[in-house]
């Protein structure tokens, strides 16, 4: 498994991360236990979650907050090193749907931090956090009050290091100044929505995440199931890549097409070659894959040993064009 450092730290990390929302809601336990012993084995070390994954976004009336994170935690009791060979990601931010919350359930003052961190240890059965990401900005709270919050954490050990999710650039700019203010390391990595239907980071998030140091971390990327070929099959069924293929216009759906040909004239699924991608960039730390089965999992192993040519990476750039580099040149001179 080939490894490299989350971003400016020490930290090496798999160059795949293993997600985990699917653990619950969509993936039996037995199974999750056997998808994360054969990531564990194939080399993968860097495992994330968030203290609200177990929702069934579907059934609001199946909402099970910490489902994920408990099955994780389960996993870890059986031994064997699994707790210490994992470099270990979980989220704040989200109202828990826990009745004593009360007012302060959504958001990322020192008192969330301090309760929620404490849930989130419950459930998986540890003692620290390698990897505690804000799941989203905060609006209100002054960056003195959240680092003072996460510095808390980290002199209780607790924390080791704090990454940031769905931060905007100048987000990752005033959280990393306000760090420095305070000689704190601030974050480590910024996690974001980016795969080859969603290029816009390219424009202001990477640089800035690049020129901080920071690890990059793709979620979604394979865009919801679009970039999976499965929606294309000759019985797509209700897959969820094939309702959202229903909703593209024509033009989308033949661009599609198009990218599913190309894969097969490589010999390599879709799913494998928009990781193959992402992995290309030297700007991604890892990926972060979803497996809802064994099968998935192991076939997400093999976007690693996928080198996409120049000639590839071009042909992938015209059926799905980026904003045009980084801002302002994209659009300016």
């Amino acid at each position: 498994m080939q490894s490299t450092y989350l971003g400016r730290t020490g930290l090496k990390v798999s160059r795949l991360c293993l997600g985990t929302m699917n653990f619950g809601p969509r993936t039996s336990e037995q199974e999750a236990f056997a998808i994360m012993d054969m990531a564990l084995d194939a080399g993968i070390n860097f495992f994330d979650t968030a203290n609200i994954y177990g929702q069934l976004y579907a059934d609001p009336a199946q909402i099970h907050m910490g489902w994920s994170e408990e099955i994780i935690g389960r996993w870890f009791a059986q031994g064997g090193g699994r707790r210490e060979r994992v470099i270990l990601a979980t989220k704040v931010y989200c109202d828990m749907y826990d009745s004593t919350d009360g007012p302060n359930a959504e958001g990322l003052s020192a008192f969330k931090l301090k309760r929620d961190i404490e849930g989130s240890l419950r459930r998986l059965q540890t003692d620290h956090i390698d990897l505690y990401q804000m799941h989203h900005i905060e609006r209100h709270a002054p960056w003195e009050e959240i680092w003072g919050g996460f510095a808390y954490l980290i002199a209780q050990g607790k924390v080791t290091y704090v990454g940031s999710c769905n931060f905007g650039a100048r987000h990752l700019v005033q959280a990393q100044y306000e760090a420095a203010n305070r000689h704190f390391l601030g974050l480590a990595s910024e996690q974001h929505h980016y795969n080859l239907l969603c290029r816009l980071p390219e424009l202001e998030v990477i640089p800035a995440a690049q020129e901080l140091g920071l690890g990059f971390l793709p979620w979604g990327p394979l865009g919801g199931g679009l970039l999976s070929g499965a929606a294309f099959q000759a019985n797509p069924g209700n897959s969820r890549g094939a309702q959202a293929v229903k909703a593209l216009d024509q033009e989308q759906q033949n661009r599609l097409r198009e990218y599913s040909a190309l894969c097969r004239e490589l010999g390599e699924s879709e799913s494998n070659v928009a990781l193959a991608w992402l992995l290309a960039n030297p700007v991604v730390t890892a990926p972060i894959i979803g497996p809802r089965t064994l099968e998935q999992m192991e076939s997400a192993l093999h976007a690693l040993e996928i080198q996409l040519s120049q000639e590839t990476l071009q042909r992938l750039d015209a059926l799905f064009p980026g904003p045009g580099g980084p801002a302002p040149e994209a659009y300016a001179w």
